[in-house]
């Protein structure tokens, strides 16, 4: 094949491969479809095969893709996990923490006055993202995640079980029916998350049977932005409790119906095996699950 090896158009190929499709290996790659496409032919070319197969179901290897796609896997996955160890050698003083927007301001960037104060030693970068950050292959070190708790090949520890409230501006709560119990809410507009799942979770919770009004609703993808849509008086919206806290305080937002509910879901840990064991991540991990045990917020 000669001296010099195609790496793009190898990369190209395994990442098409691996995700199953052009369109997602040029995001992960931030070139466009048709270049992936041009350097997947350019690299059968010169290797006399074809790999790839296309239809409108996807991409599918051919012998010779499936043969080539193995030793390939591997050879992109030790190239990257020692990238990240070179990384992890040069930012040993620093930890690089991960999480959603909403979490990052109304949670973790208050309380980190505390660990900075602990540990003025440790350089801590706070990622603040609505993506999904890869930390197989990011130089992150953890991530603060709000699921169920899987994540493959990566160890997790669980934090804290956030609480579902009903919250909603005084103004709009003033003019409106009387608010007694939870079934009362469905008389005002309900303001969704993104997979309008919440609000029939909730009531079905406290014993009402959901109807059509139970989801509809403009929703949001990121909780501040159902907080901000409360705040101005768009509807009543249900949202984890600490991100209300400084809008409840101020008297900006008031608990529409005091029926508290636990979100199936809860925040967790998250990370690789090697970057767990760092000490500056072990720190992190013992100030946190401290905090958030002095908070009485810790899962059972």
């Amino acid at each position: 094949m000669g001296a010099v090896l195609p790496l793009l158009a190898l990369r190209a190929f395994s990442e098409t491969t691996r995700l199953g499709s052009l369109k997602a290996a040029a995001e992960r790659m931030g070139v466009t479809p048709g270049a992936i496409s041009q350097q997947i032919r350019l690299l059968e070319d010169r290797l006399g095969v074809i790999l790839l197969t296309r239809s409108r179901y996807g991409v599918q290897l051919t012998e010779a893709g499936a043969s080539l796609y193995p030793g390939l896997s591997r050879g992109f996955g030790q190239i990257e996990s020692a990238l990240l160890d070179l990384q992890a050698l040069t930012r040993a003083n620093t930890l690089t923490i991960t999480t959603q927007p909403s979490f990052a301001s109304s949670w973790l960037v208050p309380r980190l006055v505390d660990f900075n104060a602990l540990h003025p030693e440790i350089d801590v970068q706070v990622q603040s993202t609505a993506e999904l950050v890869d930390l197989h292959r990011e130089p992150v070190d953890i991530a603060l995640r709000h699921g169920l708790g899987d994540y493959p090949g990566l160890e997790s520890i669980p934090l804290l079980a956030p609480v579902l409230l009903p919250v909603a501006s005084p103004g709009l709560l003033a003019g409106g029916p009387a608010l007694e119990a939870p079934q009362d809410c469905l008389h005002y507009p309900l303001l969704q998350d993104a997979e309008r799942a919440d609000w029939t979770l909730w009531l079905q919770a406290h014993g009402v049977e959901p109807d059509h009004r139970s989801r509809r609703g403009p929703s949001f993808d990121e909780d501040l932005l159902l907080v901000r849509a409360a705040v101005s008086g768009q509807g009543i919206a249900l949202v984890q409790a600490q991100l209300a806290e400084e809008d409840l305080r101020s008297g900006r937002l008031v608990v529409a119906v005091d029926r508290a509910w636990p979100s199936r879901f809860a925040y967790y840990l998250v990370g690789r095996g090697e970057n767990m064991r760092r000490a500056q991540v072990r720190a992190f991990v013992e100030w946190i699950q401290a905090r958030v045990e002095a908070e009485s917020g810790v899962l059972s």
